[in-house]
């Protein structure tokens, strides 16, 4: 049982450390006057990939490589399928013309990336994650660049709100803790689980560990649905897309050197079909509705059966 109740504690702590250090990260942020429009793209952002960021990291440190990549690929299959997938089926999910024409085709490209360096070298080396975090930089430059240009328009309709500076840096520390602690117990959790059912931890990865590493972003996602404000929500999944490829697979490539299965190789190439796919689908009109909705819902069941018995 302490396999299971490891795995258990472990995403109830990524999940509320995840919330904990955006609070207290968002409050930091405006009450040095930061437009909630950056706070959004970075701090927002990248703490709903706290989740996968740890279990990566924590997975490299431990040498458990086809979990690290497994749960990053994982995860964006599902952030892209399931979360879109669910939105839409609650209320036609928007696009902006920004995400639609950059990031969208730049989440391809870079899940192309990764395809190609691992599969041509047939492993993720050392130079290869700096390589990653280096293409990080540039596009956060980029992004960071033109909300900037966009302050003037991005002023207003502030989500944030603002704590006592000792509450933020309280929670921001509680945080760091809670993600940490739980990153390693859903590693040393998922592992012994998929032990003693004969999985591999690229299966416990793709499945069990990404599905528990997106739920920060598929409760977020369905909690603004519900509510219609839903514009900017595939934005937002292309976003920690871009990130788990390029921040959270580099990092764990530079502590440790990943090697690159056929699974891995598979896993990604379907990545790119399904990204290809869900941006034609919402090129036209600039939106996904519930009919494309269901389709991802339902692509995603069948290539999880497809994972269960390969």
């Amino acid at each position: 049982m302490l396999k299971y109740v490891l795995l258990i504690v472990g995403f109830v702590l990524l999940i509320k450390g995840a919330d904990f250090f955006v609070d207290g990260s968002s409050s930091v942020a405006k009450m040095l006057k930061v437009p909630s429009l950056i706070i959004g793209m970075t701090i927002v952002a990248m703490g709903t990939s706290l989740p996968e960021t740890s279990v990566s990291v924590s997975a490299s440190i431990a040498g458990k490589n086809d979990l690290s990549i497994s749960n990053a690929v994982g995860s964006n299959i599902f952030n892209l399928m399931v979360v879109c997938g669910v939105c839409a089926l609650l209320s036609p999910l928007a696009i902006s013309r920004e995400s639609l024409k950059r990031d969208f085709p730049f989440s391809i490209v870079v899940a192309g990336l990764l395809l190609g360096i691992g599969g041509i070298m047939g492993n993720i080396p050392r130079l290869g994650g700096i390589g990653l975090l280096i293409v990080f930089a540039a596009f956060l430059y980029i992004m960071v660049s033109g909300a900037l240009k966009a302050r003037a328009s991005a002023e207003g309709g502030e989500d944030y709100k603002i704590l006592p500076g000792w509450k933020c840096a309280l929670y921001i520390v509680l945080g760091i803790a809670a993600i940490a602690a739980g990153g390693k117990m859903v590693v040393v959790g998922a592992s012994d689980i998929a032990k003693s059912f004969g999985m591999s931890d690229n299966l416990i990865g793709m499945t069990v560990v990404a599905l528990g590493t997106s739920l920060p972003e598929l409760v977020t996602s369905i909690v603004a649905a519900r509510k219609n404000e839903v514009d900017m929500a595939l934005g937002n999944v292309i976003g920690s897309n871009i990130f788990n490829i390029l921040f959270v697979l580099g990092i764990a490539a530079t502590i440790s050197p990943m090697g690159f299965t056929m699974e891995n190789t598979i896993d990604t190439a379907a990545l790119i079909i399904m990204s290809v796919l869900v941006l034609a689908m919402c090129a036209p009109k600039k939106k996904l509705v519930r009919w494309q909705g269901a389709l991802m819902l339902a692509i995603y069941a069948g290539y999880t059966v497809y994972l269960i018995k390969r």
